[in-house]
């Protein structure tokens, strides 16, 4: 059986075990992923790539999907994306205030996770527990919400002096990580930040800020029968053609016995799924 449409990004849910279930979306297709750990996949690209946001040919995407003007244009491709504090919507400035205001002018958490290791990250509420998938982690704690995303980035800049904030994604693909005691080492954090998190708390007005000092930890399982050994990524603008046996996903890769692909990268592309 086969699909044709473009690529991107998987979505995956979360069930009450804490499995998740991934899909490839292809076109307006959604292939269900689990059921075919074990089995043969081909993904076959056939040079064209459309850009996610506006549809138009590109010869190289940009920013995970969009073509260069969209990521000239877009808010979703700003700085402040991957660096949060550089938001500049209070200066007027903003690419899209609409989509700023709703997507960057809403409730955001501060948490703590484990992928390759312990990080700290930022994200909507409304991404939980998405984000964390999209990551590999394999536990997750909220310890704070923010009424903003700039909020979020000035309290993830004051905890990656303390935390690593990045994961490294070729260990987190080896396996799962080692467990951690997360509640401990969100009350490490707490105690060695307190001085710094008040005066942050104190400019940003009451009620903008609450600490979550009790929340429990998620853990997540991931459907994978075997961890590469090594880690090869796989490149689909020089092999048009990834083929092998799918022996897991993790994050947004895909574990071949052959290599891993990073499926988000190539959003955008027009490709043949065959399984």
């Amino acid at each position: 059986m086969s699909l044709i449409g473009n690529l991107a990004k998987m979505p995956a849910s979360l069930d009450s075990e804490g499995k998740v279930e991934y899909q490839l979306p292809v076109g307006e297709e959604l292939l269900s992923l689990n059921p075919l750990i074990g089995k043969q996949i081909s993904i076959c690209f056939d040079g064209k790539i459309n850009c996610i946001a506006c549809g138009r040919t590109t010869r190289k995407s940009y920013s995970q999907g969009y073509c260069f003007p969209c990521s000239q244009r877009l808010a979703a491709c700003d700085i402040c994306i991957v660096r949060p504090e550089k938001c500049h919507y209070d200066a007027g400035t903003c690419r899209e205030p609409d989509w700023g205001e709703s997507h960057c002018m809403a409730d955001h958490i501060v948490y703590l996770s484990n992928t390759s290791g312990l990080k700290v990250g930022i994200t909507r509420e409304v991404q939980l527990p998405t984000r964390w998938i999209d990551q590999g982690a394999t536990q997750a704690l909220p310890i704070m919400r923010v009424s903003t995303r700039y909020q979020s980035g000035l309290f993830e800049i004051l905890f990656k002096n303390h935390v690593a904030d990045r994961t490294d994604w070729r260990k987190m693909l080896k396996g799962e990580a080692d467990a951690l005691d997360l509640p401990e080492l969100r009350e490490k954090l707490f105690n060695e930040c307190t001085v710094e998190i008040e005066q942050l708390r104190a400019e940003m007005g009451d009620g903008n800020t609450v600490l979550f000092p009790d929340d429990k930890p998620i853990q997540l399982s991931y459907p994978v029968a075997e961890y590469p050994q090594k880690v090869i990524s796989l490149n689909m603008d020089k092999t048009p053609v990834i083929s092998g046996i799918l022996k897991g996903i993790k994050a947004q890769y895909l574990i071949f016995d052959n290599g891993v692909i990073n499926i988000r990268k190539y959003a955008g592309y027009h490709v043949e799924v065959s399984y």
